[in-house]
């Protein structure tokens, strides 16, 4: 089978595979009535997705799973379980209860998004960039589809939501199985090695793109998970009273989907001009628009959407290279425990801007708490044009910095 082929059976699989992540996001509100949450209580659907995810990598790059099971079999595996976590959300009997299956659907999820990473480079030499690039850009619009189910169906049929994700789920991993093996590339990776953390974190190079990372985490998942409730309270306040729900949902899959372009065009862009370069540009227009933001608040649509089809285009464009500049900079018998804790890094931040912006909103409003987000890109653009400025950046992307 050729790459080309493959990378479209991967791509798809981990489309379908990844709309267990927000899907009771997108069916917040129902939950929280159902359940009668907080909204801190309602962060926690999202926040232990999160830490499942943390769990779930660190035990299969411990174990060195996808080596031992192969990583097509592995994400085929992963992405049913997630499947049956996520339509057991429709009948838990109580929010304890589906905290705690959706800390299996994040561990489970972490058997699908890095397993995707190494098949690709196991099929991906040249170009690899690009084929990363590809393939968070699909799982993008894969994490964003619940919400576009959530705004096709009623409000009350909000199990719909979650058996839509539990169906794609299981598509996913019939799609992956379509893969033959792992890629004449594939290499088995070191299992993670604690030991090697603090060598890693004195290593410049690599802690530079780490720190540019964590910037580009601070914002991504926050925004991810609350922009559907920042936009049902910018309709309310210019006094839209005509489905604002199902609107904010439609311009939430519009929002984060968008992140499939801006991930194909940076993974070229990265891989032609520089990683350093177009991480921070990303960066720049991503923070930028955390601001316009709360400017732009309770506007006309007609304003708003097109800064925020931008912002969803930027926020997710340098995610892949991060990876990428982590998998060139680190020593190599190191990589793998690399990437594993960068990984974890990021997503164990993501955690405390899930849980800050709806806590903050109670005290101040939805308007102006996305601006909080954009001290993370300030921090990576620091951090990516501080290691341009390094020698060792020649080892990124061929020597384009």
């Amino acid at each position: 089978m050729k790459p080309g082929r493959v990378l479209f059976y991967l791509a798809t699989a981990e489309l379908l595979a990844m709309a267990p992540w927000f899907s009771a996001s997108a069916v917040a509100p129902a939950l929280a009535q159902r359940w009668t949450l907080s909204p801190g209580g309602v962060a926690w659907l999202t926040i232990s997705v999160q830490v499942g995810f943390v769990v779930g990598a660190l035990v299969s790059a411990t174990l060195t799973l996808p080596d031992r099971w192969s990583a097509r079999r592995l994400l085929a595996g992963s992405a049913l379980l997630a499947a049956a976590a996520t339509g057991a959300v429709a009948v838990a009997p109580s929010a304890a209860s589906a905290v705690a299956l959706r800390f299996v659907t994040g561990a489970c999820l972490a058997g699908v998004y890095p397993p995707g990473m190494k098949i690709v480079a196991g099929w991906f030499r040249a170009g690899r960039g690009l084929a990363l690039g590809l393939l968070v850009g699909a799982l993008t619009i894969g994490s964003a589809g619940p919400h576009l189910v959530r705004w096709a169906v009623p409000a009350e049929s909000w199990r719909l939501v979650l058996a839509a994700a539990a169906v794609s789920a299981v598509g996913g991993a019939v799609l992956a199985l379509r893969v033959p093996h792992d890629g004449p590339y594939a290499a088995p990776a070191p299992p993670f090695d604690w030991r090697a953390v603090p060598r890693l974190l004195r290593d410049p190079p690599t802690l530079l793109a780490n720190a540019g990372y964590l910037g580009h985490m601070w914002e991504l998942y926050a925004m991810w998970t609350w922009i559907a409730s920042w936009l049902v309270a910018s309709e309310a306040a210019r006094g839209a009273s005509d489905g604002p729900g199902a609107r904010a949902a439609l311009l939430t899959f519009a929002v984060i989907g968008a992140g499939a372009l801006g991930s194909w065009l940076a993974g070229g862009a990265a891989d032609r001009w520089g990683r350093t370069l177009v991480t921070s540009v990303a960066l720049a227009i991503s923070g930028g628009c955390c601001l316009a933001a709360g400017v732009l608040f309770g506007g006309p649509l007609v304003v708003l959407v097109p800064v925020l089809l931008v912002w969803g285009v930027a926020i997710v464009a340098d995610s892949a290279q991060f990876s990428a500049a982590v998998s060139e900079l680190a020593p190599r018998d190191l990589v793998g425990t690399a990437l594993t804790l960068q990984t974890s890094l990021g997503f164990l931040l993501t955690i405390a801007t899930i849980y800050l912006l709806p806590v903050l909103a109670t005290h101040v409003g939805w308007r102006w708490v996305m601006s909080v987000l954009a001290a993370g890109p300030a921090l990576g653009i620091w951090a990516m044009l501080a290691l341009r400025r390094r020698p060792e950046a020649l080892a990124l992307a061929g020597g384009r910095r």
